[in-house]
């Protein structure tokens, strides 16, 4: 057994401890697929920050949790009796070699990129073929059947959006799809005034998705642009606490004020 096959032997190991009744950890115990979800998804953004940041020792720790998200998974589906962390490896290695006959197959060494490319789609085209026939579902009942599910929201938003525009159901200026965020607006102040705290949920959703509509007719990324805000707020707010650590004030006992001043005069320094 290689030193790569042990540590994942004893990664199992642990989380097969944890998982145990009576002996393992009561959190672990309690979990679900429903409620792993979401540190599954949160593991793959830090992994994909670490990269951004091009920092190896952070993206190395950082793969262990996206990978420690794959093993507990793996476990809960062998308690059941679906699948084991063994069959998760086993079908994706069958997909690479399946996927890559330019490396595995008789045209090891002899496709050109764009061929490795058409190839790609055609296979993975078969694979949903096959995947239909052995498991028939009924024919899609909405044009947006066809927007992947368990993407982040934002995406999950631009892409209902622009399905939808190919039949037409669009706005066709972006000023219209700000007179909609503006409505948006005045309904969630209404909401407001009415303390109805799960119609100010809705409500703001109704904005976020009209702000996502206004990106894409702008032809703005709306993830890029919401990741380069909050760099910017990361920017300014650092300011505001040197500017208070100067001066000698706890950013606890800096009023509102003082803070907002900062904040402007922040974005009169980035301007300048």
């Amino acid at each position: 057994m290689t030193t790569s096959s042990r540590e994942i032997s004893r990664l199992l190991e642990i989380m097969a401890a944890l998982r145990t009744p009576g002996t393992g950890c009561p959190w672990d115990l309690e979990q679900n697929f429903a409620t792993i979800a979401p540190y599954t998804i949160e593991e793959a953004y830090e992994v994909a920050d670490a990269i951004a940041r091009d920092d190896m020792a952070d993206l190395r720790e950082e793969l262990g949790d996206l990978l420690l998200q794959v093993v507990f998974h793996a476990r809960m589906a062998e308690e059941q009796g679906a699948f084991a962390f063994g069959d998760v490896v086993d079908a994706v290695v069958t997909k690479m070699i399946r996927r890559h006959p330019h490396v595995f197959g008789d045209k090891a060494g002899r496709m050109s990129p764009e061929e490795v490319k058409q190839s790609w789609q055609r296979i993975k085209a078969q694979e949903k073929a096959e995947r239909a026939a052995h498991h028939p579902q009924p024919a899609p009942s909405s044009l947006l059947a066809k927007v992947k599910a368990g993407q982040p929201a934002l995406a999950h938003a631009l892409d209902l959006q622009r399905v939808a525009s190919t039949v037409g159901f669009d706005w066709n200026d972006p000023r219209a799809v700000l007179s909609k965020i503006r409505e948006e607006a005045d309904e969630i102040e209404a909401a407001l005034d009415r303390k109805d705290v799960r119609e100010i949920a809705s409500e703001t959703g109704d904005l976020l998705f009209a702000v996502v509509n206004l990106a894409r007719h702008a032809g703005a990324d709306p993830e890029m642009s919401l990741r380069t805000t909050n760099v910017k707020f990361e920017r300014r707010f650092a300011y505001i606490e040197q500017a208070l650590e100067k001066r000698g004030v706890a950013l606890g006992d800096s009023t509102l004020e003082e803070m907002d001043t900062l904040w402007n005069e922040a974005k009169r320094v980035e301007r300048e």
